[in-house]
């Protein structure tokens, strides 16, 4: 079983659950910040990494198991636009597995598979990377049109063929 929720005794002193929220999003906003940068510099990058599980991690304190498997997507993201295939791999599995968990039906799904795509193609492991970019395509496809867009859009920047 998965399960992230934290115990009430993490952490040094507890943060209201409005002021963590928001700094979970806040920082996700950040990560995708940098994401958007044409060009970044090494402290950049760190600082990429450090606001993706900075907002995971609040996630993990303040949200739900959407949270939770959205967060790990992004660190996937982050990890893959940085060629780091072994913990995008890492988080895209996490992803889907608190999808898988709690059966979740929505967008999330799609996205984790996309997100295993990336990290098989980042890895150089091209028919994963295509077996999993065509199960989010697959898990896409009952969606409305702009979830089913925001998919189809990143599956259009997957480095792979076929």
């Amino acid at each position: 079983m998965f399960t992230d929720a934290p115990a009430a005794t993490d952490g040094p002193v507890p943060l209201d659950p409005l002021d963590e929220r928001r700094l979970a999003s806040e920082l996700f906003t950040l990560t995708w910040d940098y994401l958007g940068m044409a060009s970044r510099n090494g402290s950049e990058d760190d600082s990429m990494i450090h606001a993706a599980h900075a907002s995971r991690w609040h996630w993990g304190r303040a949200g739900g198991p959407e949270q939770w498997a959205i967060g790990d997507w992004l660190c996937s993201r982050v990890y893959a636009v940085l060629d780091r295939g072994e913990p995008a791999l890492y988080h895209a599995q996490r992803c889907l597995a608190v999808c898988e968990e709690h059966r979740m039906g929505n967008f999330v799904p799609a996205s984790a598979h996309e997100a295993l795509a990336r990290a098989h193609a980042v890895r150089g492991d091209m028919e994963l990377a295509r077996i999993e970019r065509n199960l989010s395509y697959a898990a896409a496809i009952d969606l409305d049109d702009d979830d089913r867009g925001v998919i189809e859009a990143d599956l259009a920047t997957l480095p792979i063929e076929g």
